[in-house]
């Protein structure tokens, strides 16, 4: 999942958006299994996300919103022009309006689409959790995207989707590291290994699957190596922010209804 963002602080205070590389380690998944990912790209692709609605993808704030930005759907192999793919302009962006990049809090964005996706054997919606709730210490999620195998610069990217395996962590255990950095509202972390695969710089805006719901949005890792176990994964809490999704896209169902303007 590689990407052009994003940055920010030393690495004596780790914190980084999971951009400019992907999944490390894990395992590359079976073509179109997860018929809910989107490829958010420009000339590439820069961030992951995935499709709640058939007119709106959900991903992460600080991935931004620049020009001519493009949804592919229906992808495996992103370098190649498959049959199943479709793509689909951005029509507007919604960052959350509390969203400060400084901190990743609020890090959540929706994007609606020009037109709606065709929902069929290769594109489906994926259903939001219903209420807000704790999530389990070690339960056992996935995460997927696109990009870089390998946490450095000059590593090759992954053209097709890879996926790894990463396990809930207790709240405490995450504020105790990120301290500030971490808002136990509005995050969950994860804790990783190698074998398993690890999120890394890329795969902002994929979904943390955990018991087949969309739980976490990935959202930043330790900058300097996202592979240091000492630091856990940190994902924006979806359950926390389903009023304002539903008052963005008008309803959680996959069909389309008309869009409530905050203009």
């Amino acid at each position: 999942m590689s990407t052009h963002c994003i940055i920010i602080v030393l690495c004596l205070i780790p914190l980084s958006g999971g951009s400019d590389s992907g999944i490390v380690g894990g395992n590359i998944a079976k073509p179109h299994s997860r018929k809910y990912m989107a490829s958010l790209q420009t000339s590439s692709h820069f961030c992951g996300g995935f499709l709640i609605r058939d007119n709106f993808v959900l991903t992460a704030a600080h991935c931004t919103c620049p020009k001519s930005m493009m949804v592919v759907l229906g992808a495996h192999d992103i370098t190649k022009p498959e049959k199943s793919q479709q793509k689909i302009q951005v029509e507007k962006c919604f960052q959350h309006p509390k969203y400060k990049r400084e901190g990743y809090y609020f890090d959540i964005m929706l994007l609606k689409l020009k037109q709606q996706a065709e929902l069929n054997e290769f594109v489906e919606t994926i259903d939001l959790p219903k209420k807000d709730k704790t999530i389990k210490a070690h339960t056992e999620c996935t995460v997927a995207g696109w990009g870089k195998t390998e946490p450095n610069e000059d590593s090759p990217a992954s053209n097709v989707l890879r996926e790894a395996q990463e396990k809930i962590q207790f709240n405490f255990e995450c504020r105790h590291i990120w301290k500030d950095y971490f808002n136990t509202e509005h995050m969950i972390c994860t804790k990783f290994n190698k074998k398993a695969g690890i999120m890394c710089q890329g795969d902002s805006g994929a979904p943390l699957i955990c018991k087949n719901k969309p739980q976490g949005i990935a959202s930043f890792t330790a900058p300097c190596n996202c592979t240091n176990p000492k630091y856990p994964h940190s994902y924006t809490k979806i359950s926390s922010f389903l009023p304002w999704i539903k008052e963005v896209t008008g309803g959680y169902g996959n069909e389309s209804k008309p869009l409530i303007s905050k203009d």
